[in-house]
This record gives C-alpha cells, sequence and structure tokens, in this order.
C-alpha cells in the first residue's frame, strides 16, 4: 500500500500546485480524533490512485502558514487540487466512497 506524503511550506508549491495530478491535501492535526480515524481511508487511497493522483497531508501545527494561507479553520480539511487550482474542499471526515468519487471524477476527467 502507497502512504501519505507529508508536505509542509518548503515543497507544498512542488508536490501540489506543480504536480501534472490531481491532489488530494489532508489538512490534519495530530491531537484531532477524526483525523486519526481518516489515515487509513487515506492511504487506501494513495494506494487505489497511485499514479493517476496523489495523496498528501499537512500538519496544520507544524506548518501554520501554509495552514493559514489554504483557509483550513477546522481539522480534518481536504482540499483538492488540481492544475495548481483548489477544485473542491470537504471538511470534517467524509466517508471513504465520497473522497473516492472525487477523486475519480477528477482523474477521469483529466484524462479525456
Amino acid at each position: 500500500m502507497k502512504t501519505v506524503q507529508h508536505v509542509n511550506e518548503s515543497n507544498f508549491r512542488s508536490e501540489v500546485l506543480n504536480s501534472s495530478q490531481p491532489v488530494l491535501v489532508d489538512c490534519f492535526a495530530q491531537w484531532c480524533g477524526p483525523c486519526r480515524m481518516l489515515s487509513p481511508v487515506l492511504d487506501q487511497l494513495a494506494g487505489e490512485f497511485a499514479g493517476r493522483a496523489k495523496v498528501v497531508k499537512v500538519d496544520v501545527d507544524q506548518s501554520l502558514n501554509l495552514a493559514r494561507a489554504l483557509h483550513v479553520e477546522a481539522m480534518p480539511t481536504l482540499i483538492l487540487f488540481q492544475n495548481g487550482r483548489e477544485i473542491d474542499r470537504v471538511v470534517g471526515a467524509p466517508p471513504a466512497a465520497h473522497l473516492r468519487r472525487m477523486l475519480e471524477s477528477k482523474v477521469t476527467a483529466s484524462a479525456s
């Protein structure tokens, strides 16, 4: 299973904004219970979409400026980027099926 990559202020541009693939960014905190429950789901999605989309995590406590720039006000916040732009956002811990559909629609759209 592919593991989710952690990004921060120093590599966010290269890993997310400059990515040729859609990127799902999980803005989380270590102390956040729903974030911890979502972690295995994100690991699974990273494996399912390997080579077609990326799943990355931003620890908001370690990357405060990035969290502010992304307008993260609650955790978890999941932001989908494509071509360097935010195209979708979910606050809270949605079901795996919702995240899968979100990614699938962008992967399918970018392939056509």
